[in-house]
């Protein structure tokens, strides 16, 4: 049996651990807050970020990294500006390594995957990403994913140890693709999310979804990934959930940010991360790295950061050039 450990016990690691524990498996979660590490111990449950699901005794919640082993499979669930600082206290080198960060650092414009690379050096790993709600996973809705990997054994090994009647995963060489694809769609639900707080219909949310996919592959296939992933299950799938699902963080910021609310007062009340929020500069800093035109993207880092009002993002979009679709 696989030794398994899920870093980081937020919505999507404490889900994703109750997925793997619903198989059987024994997960080790590590828990950073202290309040969150006694409820899961004490009352089986994570009262905070996901409340409401009852954790089997096989999550087993530690808080000191001296307890890691090489050995095992890691799942990476930790926000992307958290992830260098959490593996620089690894005190071993992990052989297997799983990401399910959905990010870009800042301000050094790494993937994820560059960022384990750095930081742990070469070892098999592999990005899982999808529309996959953590609430709706751990309640056992069908949710597909895909897992990435330079190694195609160990993303069939992934595939296989990850799959069951609840979640099914499919395998794909394209990391750089996926890590990206997962990163832009969380951008682009903060302004699917401010098209409806506005109070705008299902005319202006799908041609804000379809002109965001045509910006996604402008930029997944310029910074080199592949346009199959931009129409599969880490691009197109999880940007349709993300941008029309009410359990969407980013959905949420935006739909504030259209009713009128600043960004301060967003974030105080959100103790979950929104990885578009920072994201968001740095998908547009990679973008003009590589001479990409990425309008939506640039005003949502406008709306975010320099505090342009949502209705006058959306009708510069609307007075832009005219030009061919393709």
């Amino acid at each position: 049996m696989e030794r398994i450990y899920v870093i980081g016990a937020g919505s999507w690691g404490t889900a994703f651990s109750y997925h793997l524990a619903r198989k059987g498996l024994h997960v080790n979660l590590w828990v950073r807050e202290e309040d969150v590490y006694r409820q899961i111990k004490e009352e089986r449950e994570n009262r905070l970020f996901l409340p409401g699901i009852k954790l089997p005794e096989n999550i087993r919640p530690f808080q000191d990294f001296s307890e890691l082993s090489p050995e095992g499979i890691y799942f990476l669930a930790v926000p992307s500006r958290f992830v260098r600082e959490v593996l620089r206290q690894f005190p071993i080198r992990p052989l297997y390594l799983v990401s399910l960060t959905k990010g870009i650092e800042e301000p050094t414009l790494a993937t994820m995957s560059q960022v384990v690379r750095e930081e742990l050096g070469k070892l098999d790993y592999a990005v899982l990403s999808g529309p996959s709600f953590a609430r709706e996973v751990a309640q056992g809705s069908p949710t597909v994913v895909v897992v990435a990997s330079w190694s195609q054994d160990f993303a069939l090994r992934v595939q296989s140890l990850v799959s069951d009647e609840y979640l099914r995963a499919y395998t794909s060489g394209d990391v750089l693709g996926v890590e990206l694809c997962a990163a832009v769609k969380n951008v682009l639900a903060i302004a699917a999310g401010a098209v409806s707080g506005l109070g705008l219909g299902h005319n202006t949310l799908a041609a804000l979804i379809v002109r965001g996919i045509a910006e996604m592959r402008r930029f997944v296939v310029a910074m080199g990934g592949s346009p199959e992933t931009v129409s599969g299950i880490a691009g197109v799938g999880d940007l349709v959930l993300t941008a029309t699902g009410a359990l969407s963080r980013n959905r949420r910021v935006g739909y504030e940010l259209g009713k009128g609310k600043s960004l301060e007062e967003i974030l105080r009340g959100m103790r979950m991360v929104a990885e578009g929020i920072t994201t968001s500069r740095a998908v547009l800093s990679l973008a003009e790295r590589v001479g990409v035109e990425m309008p939506i993207t640039e005003k949502v880092v406008e709306v975010l950061w320099e505090g342009k009002k949502p209705s006058l993002a959306l009708r510069e979009l609307m007075l832009r050039r005219l030009k061919s679709e393709y």
